[in-house]
């Protein structure tokens, strides 16, 4: 996987009233799948930050993200230049603070909250749904 392109991605969460664990999922452009905001590393910001930043891009969502990433998961897509290819993505849980009713990409995707299973069902990433559900179970803490 050392020769694949990376990208950079952030697994939004909150807790909601209850204490119950949700994470968000958005829409790709394209296909209408429901993916975690993700991208290209960005120049001057480690991976973390830019995942932070795709966060706010694409789910109009802004919170504390953790350096070091959760896991990895790859990911086949088309790019615009290169035709098909396929990406590694580092994945960063993103603690949710606040949730914008606009941001940049609002009239490209839809969001959406989703108990852990119900995301990880969601998605088509094996290697996220295993992460997403690793949320629920407490496998790895669930910082507040």
């Amino acid at each position: 996987m050392a020769d694949l392109a990376t990208q950079t991605g952030a697994l939004p969460w909150r807790q909601d009233r209850n204490g119950r664990v949700e994470v968000l999922l958005v829409t790709s452009r394209r296909s209408g799948r429901w993916l975690i905001p993700k991208g290209w590393p960005m120049a001057g910001r480690s991976l973390a930050e830019a995942a932070a930043q795709e966060a706010f891009e694409e789910a109009g969502v802004e919170g504390e993200i953790e350096s070091t990433p959760v896991g990895w998961m790859t990911h086949a897509k088309q790019h615009v230049l290169f035709g098909p290819i396929t990406v590694r993505i580092a994945v960063h849980r993103l603690t949710v603070e606040r949730e914008l009713a606009t941001w940049p990409e609002v009239g490209q995707r839809k969001r959406r909250w989703f108990s852990p299973k119900q995301a990880a069902e969601q998605v088509d990433s094996p290697e996220l749904a295993l992460m997403i559900r690793q949320l629920k179970s407490g496998s790895r803490e669930v910082k507040r």
